[in-house]
């Protein structure tokens, strides 16, 4: 399947792209990684060809904007939950002693960084902790038909292991993906990312060991679908 559906990808006019990988997890929809591996939800391996052209061009960076946005909303506007259903989400992480305090310095945090960075413009967004999070510190959850963000997640090794200005420079990373999302601009790591990033003084790619084993990347996200370039 992911043959094929590379082959129909380059035909349409993807470039640049050393390997193709599906997968069944609806909480980001496509991602472009740095070493060229193209990763997207396997329901667009059914997709008609206007669906997959409409990928190709959000994944042109050459392209404008306002014409990566228009494709990035088409794309996303495929149902793949028809073609390839995911699977059963696991329940929400029961509290833990301590949330309350930490929530609530979380919020406060955003709450001081958005006057701070962002004219007190963004909206106020819930924040929780994940344990499940072992190669990421931190992500934005937002509506895949909307775009409308609905909530920061941060990791709970992260928020042990790294002192609390690391903590704030994930938040921060993850208000830039907010006001994206909330200016309705692509949720991603592209040129207006990188630029809003040195703005507001954080690095645009957030690295950091957060568990034993591997060393991951902060990643912006959606429930239910979102794209990555």
């Amino acid at each position: 399947m992911n043959d094929l559906l590379a082959h129909r990808l380059r035909l349409l006019g993807l470039r640049n792209v050393v390997s193709v990988r599906t997968h069944t997890n609806r909480t980001v929809m496509i991602t472009l990684t740095a070493r060229g591996e193209l990763r997207l939800h396997q329901g667009y391996a059914s997709a008609p060809d206007r669906v997959l052209r409409a990928i190709v061009r959000f994944l042109n960076p050459r392209l404008p904007r306002s014409v990566r946005r228009l494709a990035e909303r088409e794309f996303l506007g495929f149902p793949v939950e028809l073609y390839a259903p995911a699977p059963a989400q696991p329940g929400r992480e029961r509290p833990r002693p301590g949330d309350l305090a930490l929530l609530q310095r979380l919020a406060s945090t955003h709450e001081r960084l958005n006057a701070e960075f962002f004219g007190g413009l963004l909206g106020e967004i819930p924040i929780r902790l994940s344990g499940r999070m072992r190669t990421r510190l931190g992500e934005l959850s937002v509506e895949l038909r909307t775009g409308r963000p609905t909530e920061i997640a941060i990791s709970r090794r992260h928020l042990a292991r790294h002192p609390w200005a690391e903590v704030e420079h994930t938040v921060l990373h993850e208000m830039v993906h907010q006001w994206q999302a909330e200016t309705g601009r692509p949720v991603d790591h592209g040129r207006e990312f990188r630029r809003k990033a040195r703005e507001v003084g954080i690095h645009a790619q957030a690295r950091r060991r957060v568990s034993l084993e591997k060393s991951g990347t902060c990643a912006a996200s959606r429930a239910g679908g979102t794209a990555e370039a």
